[in-house]
């Protein structure tokens, strides 16, 4: 018998394992890339001892998480009430936080861990907000809670992430360098909750901050308190608290600089109610000096007409009192580059039809050449129209013309049209726009009601955003009509002005004192075009 040779077969047999496994290999399935942005923090799978263990006894606590993830700013977000001496020792290992305690814990005692915002992914930074731990080294754990609701006190809107805590009242500071061991951040809806706390006496605040150190800053935080202690006996709920703005005690200058064109900013720490500058060194700039100060009066622009000074000094005064010096310091090689702009009025490119055209420029104006200004309407060239200074604003100039509705306007500014100091002139510039029709706008009639004859109200129309629109000042029951209002959403806002000086005032932290209360009517008010809104409010008791 002939013996058959099975070697080619094995190669072709291994050529052909190696070929399918190639193709099967390219059209294997790979992972997606891309998808669903992750947006859920870290999660608790395990901790060791449990939450709310009794008779605590372990020198460590072992926290196990779904994913990897890293702890940020541990100094300004990790607390333990009560506090410890040695503070506990945070250790991360893979998906596990270990917590050590190098210090002796009390008997007898509940403690809690609060994470704050602490805890957060590796991949995305998605925070886990709001997490605690807690244990007690005897048989049972405080209890007790206070939970409410944190707002603006102007808006009366929810405030999101502020910082809800407690003191002590035998250590109540909210001035220096402490920060609170017992504290929450409020939800999207503005609630706190504070758990597991002991009997006693305590302070209550609520802090809106920029800083994130929850330490009160009240050059650039918000705060709230509750005037009287809280004698926590039982749960408390609807313990809510008004954030608010405090006018600075002392005056102060925050910022001071000039500016790449020349210009000079100011930035204070309070609103000033009759401020005046006086440029005292040299004193030759201050006769020819512009000054314009923002609305509030907490910030300013000064142009100087030289500024060839190596230094000069500048008096801030209020009511004809000084409140601060200020020196200002420029290098003799500083040069500045001006480049002279307006902004218009105009919404969405229409002119509303109860004001004038307006341009506000970015310096003071020193003349204007009308030639170089030219009107189409429809295309078509109009003369008749007028140039005119606005009279309470330097840097502010008025066109006006018997705009039509159903016109196209086009305005043409050459180049040199408007000479600002410094012989600043402006680029060739222009503005195309239309009038708004009357028909887009409404009325509004509001028959206010108050409730204590003489005492004085302060009502403000807001917008959809609250911002304010209109205002003025009641007495009595009075019915107000506000005309030619853009078609939209409006709500009503009622000040209780207790002293009667016109404006609302806030509070103070250091006398206790509450801001001046504010109703936000909460009923919408929608204004429709052509249309007259009747309504009547009713203002209730302080």
């Amino acid at each position: 018998m002939a013996k058959i040779s099975i070697v080619p077969n094995f190669k072709l047999f291994a050529s052909l394992l190696l070929l399918i496994s190639l193709i099967y290999g390219c059209a294997s399935i790979q992972q997606p890339q891309g998808g669903p942005r992750d947006t859920e923090p870290p999660k608790v799978l395990s901790m060791e001892p449990k939450n709310f263990t009794t008779n605590f006894k372990s020198k460590k606590i072992t926290l196990e998480f779904d994913e990897y993830f890293k702890l940020q700013n541990e100094s300004k977000e990790f607390s333990i009430s009560p506090e410890l001496k040695v503070p506990p020792l945070l250790k991360v290992k893979k998906k596990f936080l270990e917590i050590s305690f190098p210090d002796t814990l009390e008997k007898n005692t509940t403690y809690t861990l609060n994470f704050g915002k602490l805890i957060a992914d590796i991949n995305e930074n998605n925070v886990l907000k709001n997490f605690s731990y807690v244990f007690s080294t005897g048989p049972k754990l405080d209890s007790l809670s206070i939970k409410g609701k944190v707002t603006n006190s102007i808006t009366g809107e929810p405030e999101l992430e502020a910082v809800a805590f407690i003191l002590p009242l035998e250590r109540d500071t909210i001035f220096g360098k402490g920060r609170p061991a017992i504290y929450s951040l409020t939800d999207s809806s503005g609630n706190y909750s504070l758990n597991n706390l002991r009997e006693g006496t305590y302070k209550i605040y609520a802090l809106k901050e920029k800083g994130g150190d929850k330490i009160y800053q009240q050059s650039t935080d918000e705060i709230g308190f509750i005037k009287d202690p809280i004698v926590l006996k039982k749960n408390l709920d609807s313990v809510n608290i008004q954030v608010f703005k405090e006018d600075a005690s002392v005056f102060r200058v925050l910022d001071k600089r000039i500016n790449a064109d020349g210009s000079i900013s100011f930035a204070f720490n309070q609103k000033l109610l009759k401020p005046e500058i006086v440029v005292t060194d040299p004193p030759a700039l201050d006769a020819s000096k512009y000054t314009k100060f923002s609305k509030n009066n907490d910030s300013l622009k000064i142009w100087l007409t030289d500024l060839s000074f190596d230094s000069a000094k500048v008096n801030i005064n209020e009511n004809g009192k000084l409140q601060q010096t200020v020196i200002l310091n420029r290098g003799k090689k500083e040069t500045y580059t001006r480049v002279l702009t307006a902004t218009d009025n105009l919404e969405d490119r229409t002119l509303n039809p109860n004001r004038p055209f307006k341009l506000t420029f970015n310096f003071p104006i020193l003349s204007t050449d009308v030639n170089k200004i030219e009107l189409l309407e429809d295309s078509v060239k109009r003369t008749n129209f007028t140039l005119e200074k606005d009279s309470a604003d330097f840097l502010s100039y008025y066109i006006k013309y018997p705009w039509r509705v159903k016109k196209t306007y086009e305005l043409k500014f050459e180049a040199g049209a408007f000479t600002a100091i410094f012989n600043t002139k402006n680029k060739e510039f222009k503005k195309d726009f239309k009038l708004g029709s009357k028909d887009d706008y409404g009325t509004l009639v509001l028959k206010l009601i108050v409730p204590e004859k003489d005492k004085s109200y302060i009502v403000e129309v807001v917008d959809a955003n609250k911002h304010p629109v209109n205002s003025m000042v009641i007495t009595k029951d009075t019915t107000v009509t506000f005309n030619n209002y853009k078609a939209g959403k409006y709500y009503t806002r009622i000040t209780y002005d207790n002293n009667k000086n016109k404006k609302w005032d806030t509070g103070n932290v250091t006398l206790g004192t509450q801001p001046e209360k504010i109703w936000n009517e909460p009923k919408e008010l929608s204004i429709r075009a052509l249309w007259e809104r009747n309504e009547t409010i009713t203002i209730p008791k302080e």
